[in-house]
C-alpha cells in the first residue's frame, strides 16, 4: 500500500525509520519547491537515491578523478543508453574501464551524499510506493538506514552552525593568503584543496564541482576557513541568479517527467506547462502532458494534447498511439482507427506489440475474434523471448472467454498472474471466468485475493457482491455493495437494485425504497425497479423478481510508453 505524507509532519528521519523496520521494498519519493529526489529501498535497506537536476553526477566524479576519459564515458552511455547512474555504474561494472572497488566506493558515498542532503528538507510531500524486487542482480549496495539516520543527524547539527557562515551557494570567498602563511596554519587536506580554488572568482557552486568533495565536506571546510579569519567572503554570482533558458527548459521538463513517473500528477502537470510557456514546441512536455490528461482520465484534454503534439513533422509513433486510446476513450473510432494506422507507419520498420495489441483490442470491440486471434498472436511474437505486458494477457484472456473457449481464457489468465502477480485486472477477469464455469467459491477466492491488491476497485467489490448475492449470503453481499457505492456513486443501477432487495428482506422498507428510487435515477426505464416500487404498497410480502446479475469486466486502460528520453 502506498504511503503519502507531508515533510511538516513527519519528518523524512521518521520516514526512513519507519520503512526500515517494516523491512519495506520500494521508493520513496520526496518533492520540495521544484526540486525531486528519490530513494530506493529494498528489504529496509537503502541501495539507491538520486535528486532530478543535481550536478555532481557519478560520471563526473570520475572524469574529475581521472578515473575515466569524458569521450569514453559518452561513448558508453550512447551505447547502453544509460538513463541514471545506477544504469552508469552497472554499464562500467561490465567493463574494464574503470576499478570496480572504487566505482562501488563512489557510487555508495554518492547513495550516501543524496540521502544526507534530503535530510535538509523540512518542507515538501514524500509517496512511498511498494514494489517487489524481482531482479535476480544484487543491488550495487546496501546501507543500512540506522547509519545514514545516525550520520544524518550529525549532520544537521554541524550544518545548522555552517549555515550561519555561509547561507548560499552562490557566495564567493576568497583566502587570505599572506594570513595563512604567517600563521603556518595546519590545514585539513578538504581545506588544502578549497584553498588552492578560493581565488575570488569561484562561488560555493563551483567549489563543490572543481573539488570534488562533497557539499557538506566544502561546508564544513569553508566554514574552518572562514571562523579562523583565513577567508573571507567577497562577493556573490550573479551569473547563477538567472540560469540560460535552454538550462531552465531542462530542468522543468526533467523535473516533470520525474514527478510523473512517480505519479505527482499535479506536479508533473505543473512543470510540463512551465516548459510549454518558455517553449511552446516542445514535444516531449507536451506528450508527457497528454499522459498526465490520460492517467486522470481527461480523455478530452488526452486527446485534444496528443493531437498538438501529432502536428509536429517528426512526432514519433508513440505519440500516434496514445492519440488513438484517447480518441477511442472519446468515443471517436474512426479518428481512433486513423491515428492507429499512422502509429504503424511512423514505427517502420521497428515492430512494436503495443501497436498490433492495441489493433487486437480494437478488432476485440468490434466483434473480429478472428482478426483479433492473429493480431494478439502477432504482438507475442513481436514480444520475442520477453514477456508479454499485462494488457496482452488481459486481451487474450478476454478473446478467449468471448470465443467461448473459457478453458484457455483461465490458462492465459493464470498465466499473465505468473508474471504480473498485482495486476488486478487479470484478478478480476479470471474471477469473472471461473464464475461463468460455475466455480463460485474460486471466483469468490480469486476477488478476495485481488482485493488483497486494491481494496478501492469497485469492480472488485461488485463482482465479490454479485457471487455473495446468488449464494444468498445477504449480509456479506450487503458490506460488498455498499463498499462499491461509497467507492463509486454512480457505478451502476444493478447495485442499487440489489441492495434494495436486500433492505426489502430485512423489512427495511425506507432504505429499500430510497435504494430502488436511486437505480431509478441512474436506469429510468428499468422495469424490475419500477415494479418494485409499485409493489411496495399493495403487496407487503411481494418476492420481487431478480435482477440479471452478470458480473463486469474491467477493460484496462493501457498508454504507450514513449520511445524518447527527455
Amino acid at each position: 500500500m502506498a504511503i503519502h505524507g507531508n515533510l511538516s509532519e513527519a519528518s523524512l528521519a521518521d520516514v526512513l525509520q519507519l520503512l526500515s523496520l517494516g523491512q519495506k521494498t520500494g521508493c520513496l519519493s520526496i518533492a520540495r519547491d521544484g526540486s525531486f529526489g528519490t530513494v530506493h529501498f529494498a528489504d529496509g535497506r537503502v541501495v539507491d537515491a538520486s535528486i532530478a537536476n543535481r550536478r555532481d553526477r557519478l560520471g563526473d566524479r570520475l572524469v574529475r578523478l581521472g578515473a575515466v576519459a569524458p569521450d569514453e564515458l559518452a561513448r558508453l552511455a550512447a551505447q547502453r543508453q544509460v538513463q541514471d547512474d545506477r544504469d552508469l555504474a552497472k554499464a562500467l561494472l561490465a567493463t574494464e574501464l574503470v576499478d570496480h572497488d572504487l566505482l562501488g566506493q563512489l557510487f555508495r558515498t554518492q547513495v550516501e551524499e543524496v540521502v544526507y542532503h534530503l535530510f535538509g528538507w523540512t518542507q515538501g510531500t514524500f509517496t512511498f510506493e511498494p514494489d517487489d524486487d524481482t531482479s535476480p542482480e544484487a543491488p550495487l549496495v546496501s546501507i543500512s538506514a540506522d547509519a545514514l539516520l545516525l550520520e544524518g543527524a550529525r549532520r544537521i547539527d554541524e550544518w545548522s552552525l555552517i549555515e550561519k557562515k555561509i547561507p548560499s551557494f552562490d557566495l564567493i570567498f576568497e583566502v587570505d593568503r599572506s594570513r595563512v602563511s604567517a600563521h603556518e596554519a595546519s590545514l585539513s587536506p578538504a581545506q588544502e584543496r578549497l584553498a588552492a580554488l578560493l581565488d575570488g572568482t569561484h562561488d560555493v557552486h563551483a567549489l563543490i564541482e572543481r573539488s570534488g568533495l562533497s557539499e557538506f565536506d566544502v561546508g564544513k571546510a569553508l566554514y574552518g576557513l572562514v571562523t579562523t579569519g583565513y577567508a573571507q567572503r567577497v562577493g556573490r554570482s550573479s551569473a547563477r541568479r538567472q540560469p540560460p533558458p535552454e538550462s531552465r527548459v531542462a530542468e522543468h521538463r526533467n523535473l516533470g517527467i520525474a514527478f510523473y513517473r512517480t505519479g505527482m500528477l499535479d506536479e508533473a502537470s505543473r512543470e510540463f506547462r512551465r516548459v510549454l510557456e518558455l517553449r511552446e514546441s516542445d514535444g516531449i512536455s507536451r506528450f508527457h502532458l497528454g499522459l498526465v490528461h490520460a492517467r486522470r482520465g481527461e480523455w478530452a484534454d488526452a486527446a485534444s494534447t496528443f493531437a498538438r503534439a501529432a502536428q509536429e513533422p517528426e512526432a514519433p509513433s508513440a505519440v500516434w498511439h496514445n492519440l488513438a486510446f484517447a480518441l477511442e476513450q472519446t468515443g471517436d473510432r474512426a479518428g481512433a482507427s486513423r491515428a492507429l494506422d499512422e502509429a504503424v507507419r511512423r514505427a517502420g520498420s521497428l515492430p512494436d506489440p503495443r501497436l498490433a495489441l492495441s489493433r487486437a483490442d480494437m478488432a476485440l470491440r468490434d466483434g473480429d475474434l478472428a482478426a483479433a486471434e492473429v493480431l494478439l498472436a502477432t504482438a507475442r511474437a513481436q514480444w520475442g523471448a520477453r514477456q508479454p505486458s499485462a494488457a496482452w494477457f488481459h486481451t487474450a484472456g478476454l478473446a478467449a472467454a468471448l470465443a467461448g473457449d473459457s478453458r484457455r481464457a483461465v490458462a492465459l489468465l493464470e498465466e499473465g498472474l505468473a508474471v504480473y502477480p498485482h495486476a488486478v485486472p487479470l484478478h478480476n477477469n479470471l474471477a469473472v471466468v471461473h464464475e461463468r464455469r460455475g466455480s463460485y467459491e474460486l471466483a469468490a477466492r480469486t476477488l478476495e485475493h485481488a482485493l488483497l491488491e486494491d481494496a478501492n476497485c469497485p469492480h472488485l467489490h461488485k463482482n465479490l457482491g454479485d457471487y455473495l448475492y446468488r449464494a444468498q449470503r445477504y449480509d456479506e453481499a450487503c458490506d460488498a455493495f455498499v463498499r462499491v457505492v461509497r467507492l463509486a456513486p454512480l457505478h451502476g443501477p444493478d447495485v442499487y437494485l440489489k441492495l434494495g432487495n436486500i433492505h426489502y428482506r430485512r423489512g427495511a422498507l425506507d432504505d429499500a425504497r430510497l435504494a430502488w428510487e436511486q437505480a431509478l435515477a441512474l436506469e429510468p426505464g428499468n422495469r424490475i425497479v419500477m415494479a418494485n416500487l409499485a409493489a411496495m404498497l399493495p403487496a407487503a410480502d411481494q418476492v420481487f423478481p431478480e435482477p440479471s446479475a452478470t458480473p463486469s469486466v474491467v477493460n484496462e486502460a493501457v498508454l504507450a510508453a514513449h520511445g524518447a528520453d527527455a
